[in-house]
Parts: structure tokens; C-alpha cells; sequence
């Protein structure tokens, strides 16, 4: 089991020149995957990089377009989510997997690596533990497979609330759109019939095995899924490595883009060794 916990320091950022060339452009597109239509936005060249939102919905962060200066990034929106049609045929979250891997295998990407927030951190693990051998490394934010017993339901909450839970600066965030109070209720519906339990044996069993690279990364203010809840990951993943985004809260690539993507982006390049950084010689952060 290999695992690191580390603080990445408030301007860590050795990956990431401020004079690198301007970003690359995400386009939108729509695959079709089992009778649905499903949006999509990407960007960038190289390996692939598959990306599941949380239950918030799809959202453009500066941190991808960050990654997708060395990758091909491919955010997918999930089915019942944004301006799709409500998914009352989505039964489970390993049913929902399959559906997304199926829509990455629509574009032609049979191998690839993924990366997860929340909810999709857990839709993510459920494709991961289904079809290891699609994927080569796993990037998991704050992901909702391994909760602790008794928090908060985000649907419970106000916008303003939900807002000062997600961001440690929701100030920085205006520049996201806002969602519509009858799509906020149709996401959340299907979050909270798809999500499970806190615990799932089942699906922990299945992670127990994979014997795939993966990185968790939960914010130091995260107050939904609680850093703790790092070393339950690293104890269950053979191969898990934990690494805490200081300032930040349960978005945590939103809230540290910068230091997020080098952190994300080493570990996509060299997996295992990424824990020197390629650009400074030294241990992160």
C-alpha cells in the first residue's frame, strides 16, 4: 500500500509557469450512449483525461484548462444533470458507470485516465472497479464513495450555504453560471437516489483489488467529505496516494487551480514517481 500525506504549501506551484502559452479552447459536443444524449466539452492534445463533476453539474474550471495543456481532457456531462432530460432510468451508480464508459468508448478512447469530484469521484471508482483494464491512473477530489456517518446533505442547504461549503473563496467563483433552482432540484434529486450509503461494502470490496494508481486530494477546509476520510482511502486502495490541498474546501480545483493541476498533472505524467516533482527535484509540495 503506498501512500504519502502531504500539505501542499499556499503558492506550491512548480509545474505551472504564468508565462506558458494561453489556454486551449474546450468545444462542446453531445456522443449517444445507451438511448442517452450526453454533452460533453474538451480540449487540449495527448492521453486522454475523462472527467466526472460532482452534484453540482458540469463546471469549466480554470484547473482543466490547466491539464489540458498536456492532456486531451474530455469533461462529460452526466445524464439528468444540466439541461438534459430528468434520468429516472439510471438505477445505480454502477449502472450509471457503465453508461459513461460506454460514451467514452463512443468517441474511441479505449484507454485512458479519470479524474472525479464528489459524486463523480464515486461514479468514477464504480467504472474503475468494473473495467480496470480501461484505465491507467484515477485522480479522486474529495470523492463521495467514503463519507462520514452523520454529515450534511448538500441538498439540505441554501445556495449561500451550499456556496461557503464548496469554496474556501466563493468569492472567486463568480464567474460560474448560475443554475436554475428547477435544474438544481432535478441534479439533486438523482444524486440522492443514486448516492448510497456512506459505507458500501460492496463497492469497497471491489476497490480492495484494484490495483490501479490513484491520487486523493481533499481540501484542509473541506467540510462535507472530511480530510480524514483520505487515510480510510489509502488503507482500502492498494495503490492510493493522499495528498492534502491546503486552503482549500471541497472543491478543492476550483479553490487552488494552480497548485491543484501540478499536483494532478505530475501524477498523470509518472504515477508512481510523481511524488518528486519533475520540475523542482524536491518532494511535494
Amino acid at each position: 500500500m503506498d501512500h504519502l500525506t502531504q500539505i501542499s504549501g499556499a503558492s506550491g506551484n512548480a509545474a505551472i509557469d504564468a508565462a506558458t502559452p494561453a489556454f486551449p479552447t474546450f468545444d462542446e459536443g453531445y456522443v449517444e450512449a445507451d438511448g442517452f444524449r450526453i454533452r460533453y466539452r474538451a480540449a487540449g492534445q495527448g492521453d486522454p483525461l475523462v472527467v466526472f463533476h460532482g452534484g453540482g453539474g458540469l463546471k469549466l474550471y480554470r484547473s482543466h484548462q490547466f491539464l489540458a495543456r498536456q492532456n486531451r481532457v474530455i469533461l462529460f456531462e452526466t445524464p439528468g444533470f444540466g439541461e438534459s432530460a430528468a434520468n429516472q432510468r439510471s438505477q445505480s451508480m454502477r449502472e450509471l458507470a457503465l453508461t459513461m464508459a460506454n460514451a467514452v468508448t463512443t468517441l474511441g478512447i479505449d484507454d485512458f485516465n479519470l479524474m472525479g469530484n464528489s459524486f463523480g469521484g464515486k461514479l468514477a471508482l464504480w467504472l474503475a472497479v468494473q473495467q480496470p483494464e480501461r484505465i491507467k491512473s484515477l485522480v479522486l477530489i474529495a470523492p463521495a464513495a467514503i463519507r462520514p456517518e452523520g454529515g450534511p446533505s448538500p441538498r439540505s442547504l441554501s445556495p449561500e450555504e451550499l456556496m461557503a461549503r464548496l469554496y474556501a473563496h466563493p468569492e472567486l467563483q463568480a464567474d460560474q453560471p448560475t443554475v436554475d433552482p428547477a435544474v438544481r432540484a432535478k441534479q439533486g434529486e438523482l444524486v440522492g437516489r443514486l448516492i448510497g450509503p456512506a459505507r458500501e461494502p460492496e463497492l469497497e470490496g471491489l476497490m480492495a483489488g484494484l490495483e490501479v494508481p490513484v491520487l486523493v486530494l481533499i481540501g484542509t477546509k473541506d467540510q462535507i467529505v472530511s480530510p480524514d476520510m483520505g487515510r480510510v482511502y489509502c488503507e482500502t486502495l492498494p495503490k492510493c496516494n493522499f495528498i492534502l490541498i491546503y486552503d482549500a474546501a471541497h472543491e478543492a480545483d476550483a479553490d487552488r487551480p494552480e497548485a491543484f493541476a501540478s499536483l494532478a498533472g505530475d501524477f498523470l505524467q509518472r504515477q508512481q514517481g510523481f511524488l518528486v516533482n519533475n520540475q523542482t527535484g524536491q518532494i511535494h509540495p
